[in-house]
């Protein structure tokens, strides 16, 4: 089987951070706003560290200001996405982006994205859905905001809600009460941790939100009785290895957790994050961790069968993605 064109299913990926810079740049010459300071002079984004990354982030993000934008960039996302062999993607949307968490103009952009994955999916072969996340550094009280857009959308495309952001900014516990909305509202919980903040914020995403899976996680390689604990909740990594690497998480691939993790038992996913900052897809994802743990087809297969058993969505959904799966 040919690795990086074999079917995969991604569970960790940002909408707007997956924006190609060309995309981005044409946005912004539309609507004649300059974003050369976020730009290299070869096109590629241009960060120094995660904190610079997160302001190069938000600058790219500005230019997209209506529903048709977030449309046009579903649409060239999805397309991207099934090129690599995607064919379930759950993507991260942040209402903070899509009108200010304002629940009437969040419902307008989301519209525009649903229409574009409706539309994606019988013409490149892939099923999209959502998970709206609050933005860990805009505060507990922003964040209570996009749970309710969260719960205020709930249904077939809108399946779970998350956190993002500064991983360093408050603990997990301070974000609870969004959490517990969206419980309420009957969506999937999953949140960013263990890529900055240590093992630590793994237990509390783990003790404090009660989420089902996590966003990287892999610091908690630190703390062998917390991976007993995941292993034992049967809670589900969502691991962004080249991301990691690109950002200084880990030095490089050789060093990276996630084959230890997986050894250990956690239940573990493959995913690429913001693919274009990081300058990355999942098929060169898989690649590297063929050539650097060896993993075979066989691991892969075992990957995306977890991934679909992790994945926000229906019952019919998740059977039908197995089967093909199973196929492969």
């Amino acid at each position: 089987m040919n690795i990086e064109a074999c079917p995969k299913i991604e569970l960790h990926l940002h909408l707007e951070g997956a924006a190609p810079p060309h995309f981005i740049r044409q946005i912004a010459a539309e609507k004649h706003e300059d974003i050369g300071g976020i730009l290299a002079a070869n096109g590629d984004y241009k960060f120094s560290d995660f904190r610079h990354f997160l302001k190069v982030y938000e600058a790219a993000t500005s230019v997209l200001t209506s529903p048709d934008d977030f449309y046009r960039l579903t649409r060239e996302v999805l397309q991207h996405s099934a090129s690599q062999g995607v064919i379930y993607t759950e993507v991260f949307l942040s209402p903070d982006f899509c009108g200010g968490c304002d629940v009437t103009a969040w419902q307008e952009y989301l519209a525009a994205i649903e229409q574009a994955a409706a539309q994606s999916e019988p013409e490149f072969g892939i099923v999209a859905k959502g998970i709206v996340t609050c933005i860990r550094h805009f505060g507990p009280d922003q964040a209570r905001k996009a749970a309710r857009c969260a719960a205020e959308t709930a249904g077939d495309f809108i399946v779970g809600f998350g956190m993002g952001g500064d991983e360093l900014q408050g603990k997990q516990g301070d974000f609870a009460y969004g959490f517990d909305m969206a419980r309420e509202a009957q969506l999937h919980l999953t949140t960013h941790a263990g890529e900055w903040g240590g093992a630590e914020s793994v237990r509390q995403a783990v003790f404090d939100l009660k989420v089902e899976r996590i966003g990287h996680g892999v610091q908690v390689i630190d703390d062998p009785a917390l991976i007993e604990e995941l292993v034992a909740r049967q809670i589900t990594l969502e691991v962004c290895p080249g991301s990691n690497v690109a950002l200084g998480v880990y030095p490089t691939l050789d060093a990276h957790p996630v084959n230890d993790l997986r050894s250990a038992g956690v239940k573990t996913t493959i995913s690429t994050d913001d693919p274009p900052f990081f300058h990355t897809t999942l098929g060169q994802e898989y690649r590297q961790l063929a050539d650097t743990f060896g993993w075979t087809s066989k691991d892969f297969i075992a990957l995306n069968k977890t991934a679909a058993e992790a994945a926000f969505c229906s019952a019919e959904t998740r059977q039908s993605l197995l089967e093909r799966l199973e196929k492969t």
